[in-house]
């Protein structure tokens, strides 16, 4: 199938997707020497139609492509739909609505925790997928018919999943499982973070109110720095970098060709410069304006064995569910539900997880119902 790289025949193409109540949607990018990814193919197809536009042209203006995925009247179909919305929104300056992540549904379904598109292709249709093109340099022109052929089939066996999906999802009563998932997919805050929370990515390592406030505001800095000039944020500052430079706290360019985490010589450059002003102003910041420790909070006595518990217990739920046990309760869930009980704000007790596997939950934390191996197996029994 040729490449689309005129505008009329993206309109034209576009014209006959939107008739559809559904389109699947895929594409191929390349993210390893840029902060935003660098869009190279869009694949989309409906029961009667397909289609490979090449973003790359230079003729082409997406506009229509954006206009079909703003469209409410057509659903958008995608398999692990995050880095797909992420480019859009980047590009586009919008969030496909309405969406279905068939691997989110496959969950919900029970075909495991996070099942890959080339298995979920052969256990609903029995295809099996060429994979050979996998790490293909989506910018190199021109494509060969193996590569389209392999981008198209991420799209075209797509039809058949999500109408499998989306019929046992009717079928089953558990459609509003997955809006509730799809809530959290395509909110706009999912995918504009703000810079100044982009230490929360860190895994902590200081133990002082002014070392956080360095490590806050270098953060913040080098999230900037990365999307302005649009590279890895590994290439600005490496994370062990914010990590020294906030225990040790250079106040000038000669104590930060000190530091063994900063390339040699790059303490001459503009850009190190403009960091020791960030560094500066948050050492100077007054104590009472410093901000706090994450807390280390002590888990109450029995914490980690109700844990345990509450682990078999959703596994066992999972089971006779027919649901991937991460679809009803994350591993944080499990820590805070047997650590608070009811008081636990998280996704396992609100919605209808709470329903299925939440209520169950506390009532083992409050000991109202006990867990036996009976016939070599895990059940539930009351134990009033």
């Amino acid at each position: 199938m040729p490449l689309i790289t005129r505008q009329q025949d993206l309109e034209d193409a576009i014209d006959r997707l939107g008739r559809s109540d559904f389109v699947t949607i895929d594409t191929e990018f390349i993210r390893e020497t840029t902060f935003w990814p660098v869009l190279c193919l869009i694949q989309l197809a409906s029961p009667d139609t397909t289609a490979l536009i090449d973003p790359l042209a230079p003729d082409i203006d997406l506009a229509p492509f954006f206009r079909l995925m703003a469209d409410e009247t057509t659903v958008k179909v995608f398999h692990a739909a995050r880095q797909d919305i992420e480019i859009i929104f980047h590009l586009g300056n919008l969030i496909p609505h309405p969406v279905f992540d068939t691997q989110v549904a496959a969950m919900v379904c029970g075909f495991g925790d996070s099942v890959s598109y080339d298995q979920l292709v052969q256990k609903v249709t029995g295809e099996r997928i060429d994979k050979s093109s996998r790490f293909t340099d989506w910018r190199h022109r021109p494509l060969s018919d193996k590569q389209l052929d392999y981008a198209l089939a991420d799209v075209t066996h797509l039809v058949d999943i999500y109408r499998h999906l989306s019929d046992r999802l009717e079928r089953e009563d558990r459609a509003h499982w997955l809006n509730e998932e799809m809530e959290v997919l395509t909110a706009r805050a999912t995918y504009d973070p703000h810079p100044d929370d982009a230490w929360k990515r860190l895994k902590m390592r200081v133990k002082k109110p002014q070392e956080l406030a360095v490590v806050q505001a270098v953060a913040a800095w080098r999230e900037r720095e990365a999307r302005e000039r649009d590279v890895p944020r590994g290439r600005v500052l490496k994370d062990d970098a914010i990590f020294e430079i906030a225990q040790q706290g250079p106040r000038d360019t000669a104590a930060l060709a000190r530091l063994r985490t900063t390339p040699r010589g790059w303490e001459r450059s503009a850009t190190a410069g403009a960091l020791i002003e960030v560094v500066n102003a948050a050492l100077d910041l007054p104590k009472e304006s410093l901000p706090k420790l994450p807390r280390q909070v002590q888990q109450p006595e029995g914490t980690s064995a109700a844990a345990e518990l509450i682990k078999v217990l959703l596994k066992l739920v999972a089971e006779e569910e027919g649901v991937a046990p991460k679809v009803l309760a994350s591993s944080d869930d499990i820590e805070k539900i047997a650590a608070k009980g009811e008081d636990a704000d998280v996704p396992a007790l609100s919605g209808w997880r709470r329903e299925v596997f939440g209520e169950r939950a506390l009532a083992l934390v409050r000991g109202e119902v006990a867990l036996k191996f009976d016939k070599r197996k895990i059940a539930v029994f009351d134990a009033k």
